[in-house]
């Protein structure tokens, strides 16, 4: 809770530093919106757990609200956006937690644009890994994918010109990763105790963060280019002994730089795909890439649905003194599918074949929109032929659907 509080009042304390002095709440063009949704989510596990001190429980409920307020002025030019993110969980103390998404205050200008607070930025191209994606933190708790984030507090100025777009960022504050606690499904055998978090930088996480990204649109060609440097999202492990006498993992957050390239190439139905890294300060320099292609049939069998095909291939350098990684020498074959109904059905389903082990991981997803408030969505994860040196093997009993169902207001 204490982590919470300081959040949110650093957060606050960035945005309203950054709001004109001289707004006035009774301006007749200012917009108040608010939606947001509860879902109910239901994972059903195929397998008892494998790690000491899990639950056995082969169903895991839990309850999801997120709440969303825009206020805009100056037609559309100023804007602040909060968005409060809570779940609660009964089997995993852990992944019950609230954060702050977004609590931000954003002003547009004809060249530039300057947003101050806690907001999500994404970067990427690739399907199957988001490998240049640094800006926010993954809320791991979430699920096994990556793609949730944590809130990240900054100072974004974006300027643009004919020649491309410059963002410049400056992150006062890191957010530490999110893990499942002792009665969680998918963690390692050994409970990472966020208590005894290790830091290389002596400021810890009041390190300054900073980063740049150029963008530009060429013809069929989007091109990115960025570099980072501070504490890294990725935590190195280090096994302790805590008061109980129990061996637990110490994340360790080192300091990092990161050059990055992302690029997306459009040429009628088909897609290229490529994001590349080159990171110092984890071990020796190490590149990373991953690249792909997806070719998409439009109006099959001569109705409004699109079937997408998709094929990408990891490659990472990294030494074992990096923090590690399922994407070394991988390849990922998938097929979306998207109905283009009113009920806007959807479906992705793919698999990550590791070219070494023959290790496999699988997923299914689909969405379809009951009515103008309820939603459904399903994940099936299987994981496959994991070596016992993989960092999935721990997961290799947590097999499961996840069911949700969503009320939008």
């Amino acid at each position: 809770m204490s982590h919470l509080i300081k959040h949110m009042i650093v957060g606050v304390a960035l945005v309203m530093s950054a709001v004109p002095a001289q707004v006035n709440l009774a301006y007749a063009d200012m917009n108040l919106d608010f939606s947001g949704f509860l879902a109910g989510d239901l994972r059903l596990f195929s397998e008892g757990a494998a790690n000491s001190g899990q639950s056995d429980a082969r169903l895991n409920p839990s309850t999801v609200l997120q709440l969303e307020w825009n206020l805009d002025w100056n037609e559309g030019d100023d804007r602040i956006d909060f968005i409060p993110f809570a779940r609660i969980d009964p089997q995993d103390s852990e992944r019950s937690h609230v954060d702050i998404r977004e609590l931000n205050y954003l002003h547009l200008d004809d060249t530039w644009d300057l947003t101050i607070g806690i907001d999500k930025v994404f970067w990427g191209v690739t399907e199957s890994r988001h490998l240049v994606d640094i800006i926010n933190q993954t809320d791991a708790v979430e699920d096994s994918d990556g793609e949730d984030k944590l809130g990240q507090f900054m100072i974004n100025l974006g300027l643009q010109s004919d020649v491309g777009d410059i963002n410049f960022f400056i992150m006062p504050y890191f957010r530490e990763r999110t893990f499942p606690g002792s009665d969680g499904r998918l963690r390692a055998p050994f409970v990472v105790d966020t208590d005894r978090t290790h830091y290389e930088s002596d400021m810890e996480e009041f390190h300054p963060d900073l980063a740049f990204r150029y963008s530009v649109v060429k013809g069929d060609w989007d091109i990115g280019v960025a570099h980072f440097y501070g504490t890294s999202r990725e935590a190195r492990f280090i096994p302790e002994i805590n008061g109980a006498g129990d061996t637990v993992l110490a994340p360790q957050y080192d300091l990092i730089n990161q050059t990055s390239a992302d690029i997306q190439a459009t040429f009628d139905a088909w897609l290229w795909k490529f994001e590349g890294i080159y990171r110092q300060g984890h071990g020796d320099d190490f590149i990373a890439a991953s690249g792909g292609l997806e070719y998409t049939f439009y109006g099959i069998a001569d109705s409004d649905a699109d079937l997408g095909l998709l094929a990408e291939y990891h490659y990472d350098g990294r030494d074992s003194s990096a923090p590690a990684t399922i994407f070394d020498n991988d390849l990922f074959l998938g097929l979306r599918a998207a109905l283009n109904d009113a009920q806007d059905t959807t479906f992705l389903a793919g698999v990550i074949w590791d070219t070494e082990t023959q290790a496999q991981n699988y997923t299914v997803e689909a969405s379809r929109r009951l009515n103008d408030y309820l939603t459904f969505e399903a994940e099936l994860r299987i994981i496959s032929n994991q070596p016992t040196s993989d960092p999935l093997y721990s997961a290799r009993d947590d097999d499961h659907l996840q069911l949700r169902l969503s009320y939008y207001f």
